[in-house]
This record gives C-alpha cells, structure tokens and sequence, in this order.
C-alpha cells in the first residue's frame, strides 16, 4: 500500500503540473514540538452545505456547495473533482463518504470498484474475480483520503484482502463511512462486507492516525432478526445516542433505523421504513439543517428515470416529512446545474472553508442563493 499527496488539481479533467510536497526536516535527537490542540468547530461557525457524491458514467467523484440547505451547485461545472481512474485500483470510485474528525480534518472514504470496468477497457472480465465464487461487484479496497483544506489529500488504496487472514477471501468491501469514536479515540470506518459469495452485513473497524489503513479485525456491527442482506449503514450522533440508517433488500426490505447508546453495538432492530420512496432506493444520509433543529434523510432513488435523491425531514426521528426529489416542481430540494447523481453525502463547513475551496475551482461563492432570514 502506498501512501502519497495528492493536490486535487491533479485530478482534474484538464492537464495539470506535478505538485509535490516536501517535508520537515527535523533533528533526531530533538523531540518534536507538541501539536497546538486543534479549535473545535462549533455549529455557529458552520454556514454552507459541502455534497460528495459521483456518477455512474465517470466513476469519479464530485463536490457541490449550498449555503441554504435547499439549493445545491457543482462548484466544477459538473465536472469531476477527483477522477476515480486515478484513485482506484479498479480505476473507478463508488459511494464517497466525508466525514469531520475533532482533529478538525476531514475523512474522505470511497469504495474501490469499476462496475464498467471491462466495458471501459480496465479489464478483461466482467468482474475482477469469478462471479460464482464472489458475487456481483465484487472488490477488496476502499480509498482512505484526509485533508485539513479540502484541496491538497493524503491518499491509501487500502486492501483489506491483505490486512487480515479473516478477510482474505473478502467478496465485497463498498460503502464505507467514518465517524469518530469518542472512546476509542480514535476514527470508526464502517462499511458493507460479504466474505466470498455469502450475504452482505455491516461492520466497523478503526482506521490508523494517519488515516492510510485500517487496524483493526472487522467486527459485525449490526445483525439483521432474518436472512436479508443488510448494506450502506450511515450512522449520526444526536444527543447521546447513534441513530444508524441502513438498507435490507428482500421480503420487508427498505430504509431501517436501528438506535443504541453506544457506537459500535446494541443497535435496537425496527421493523419500519422511514423513507418516503416507493422505488428501489439505497445510500441513507443523514444531515442537519444549521440553525435548527431539523435532519434531512437523504436516499439515492436509483429506481427513479432518471435516477434522482429523495429527501425527507424530520425533528424526532420518528415522523418524516416527504420533500420530494431534486428539482421536481413541488419539492425545495434543487440541483442548480448537475444531474444523475449516486449515492453522496452532505457535511457542513464554515464560511472560509467554503470559499477557499469555491476559489480553488474557480467558482463564485457568491452566487449561492443566500438561506432564508430566521
């Protein structure tokens, strides 16, 4: 596994000049100077809405910015951010996930798999490896990224086929998610797995400091009561209980809640779909509204034609309101100049995150429509 920088105007579409970065020099018989402690990000100095996703015809991935919540724009004219080709080792990217830790970085995490790889010239078979022993889309890495800027990343390709001898015969590794541990200290990646050509669950593990690897031997998460297939887990901190939004295929199969007090276990089953999609629908996200006390769920409709999101909201947890899908006549919810987005995820960032990152790519902050006055 190798572990370099990657500046995000390398990734372009366009042709770019090497970036490279040097370290410090620093004398071996001097210790290191301790790090100043981080300042902790408070919601007063949140004010616009960062949206990952990536899209079926590029395998790469994509950022948008909204300053009401409501109103998304591609900050790249619709054009990738990062290009999976040059992330992967299938040369596509899948379900990007971002995440803040208190270190103040940000945790970008990606599933490794080109479903169009043969189509696309990146390999001879269909699958990487024999469906009949793997599955359909079977891989064996996710792509690990930390920055403190979103412009300049680190970057792992992580094999988790190679980490540990329980995984070797892993038969998929998608949707990976990262949120911090406040016991372990530590950041929890979780993601769908399925070792060999068995049902998909959800497990956790926990990613090294440096963010380039996991340490740990993936623990189930959550079982299912049956013997559905449960995948594309997204897990949110409110108060002092994790509410995790996950997918069940089959019989009784939608979007399911399960809650528990703690991070990583005790996950309460709940028969019910909290999602208002009638179509087949995957990649749960939950985010919060700044300013209020209102959560967004946010699901890939890939059921839909065109494919669309669907958004619902709620204050409880319990009761939903239906929003409606991008740029339907009816509903709030807009994409201002982008279309046929998959399975994403929305963070809040401060202003000068923002518009440092809307400069980078040239795109005028500004032009964000501004949120309604409280």
């Amino acid at each position: 596994m190798q572990l370099r920088t990657l500046a995000l105007c390398l990734l372009t579409l366009a042709t770019a000049s090497a970036c490279t970065q040097t370290a410090p020099q620093m004398n071996a018989s001097t210790p290191p100077a301790p790090k100043p402690a981080p300042r902790q990000i408070e919601e007063k100095d949140l004010t616009t809405y960062l949206f990952v996703f990536f899209k079926d015809d590029t395998h790469s991935l994509y950022f948008a910015l909204s300053r009401d919540g409501y109103s998304f724009t591609d900050i790249n004219n619709a054009k990738p951010i990062m290009l999976g080709s040059d992330l992967a080792e299938q040369k596509g990217i899948r379900d990007p996930h971002i995440a803040r830790g208190p270190d103040g970085a940000f945790y970008l995490v990606m599933t490794d798999l080109h479903v169009n790889g043969m189509r696309d010239g990146y390999r001879t078979t269909q699958w990487e490896r024999p469906v009949e022993l793997y599955d359909w889309g079977n891989n064996r890495a996710i792509v690990m990224m930390k920055s403190t800027d979103l412009i300049n990343w680190s970057h792992s390709d992580f094999r988790i086929d190679k980490a540990f001898e329980e995984t070797k015969e892993v038969g998929c590794f998608w949707a990976p998610e990262t949120i911090y541990d406040p016991d372990k200290k530590k950041m929890m990646v979780y993601f769908t797995m399925r070792i060999a050509h068995g049902p998909t669950k959800l497990y956790y593990s926990y990613a090294d400091d440096a963010f380039t690897k996991l340490e740990t031997v993936p623990v189930e998460l959550f079982k299912y009561p049956t013997d559905n297939q449960i995948l594309d887990a997204d897990i949110t901190r409110i108060g002092d209980q994790y509410h995790m939004f996950y997918v069940a295929q089959g019989n009784g199969g939608g979007i399911k809640q399960a809650v528990s007090n703690a991070i990583n276990k005790d996950y309460v089953f709940d028969p019910k779909n909290y999602d208002s999609e009638t179509v087949g629908r995957e990649a749960p996200n939950v985010w919060k509204r700044l300013g209020t006390n209102q959560y967004v769920l946010m699901v890939d409709a890939f059921g839909l034609r065109p494919t669309n999101f669907g958004f619902s909201e709620t204050t409880d947890f319990k009761t939903f309101k239906n929003l409606g899908h991008f740029n339907e006549a009816q509903s709030p919810m807009k994409a201002t100049n982008f279309s046929m987005q998959k399975h994403g995820a929305v963070i809040p960032i401060t202003t000068d995150e923002a518009k440092t990152l809307a400069a980078h790519w040239k795109f005028d902050y500004d032009t964000l429509k501004a949120p309604a006055a409280q």
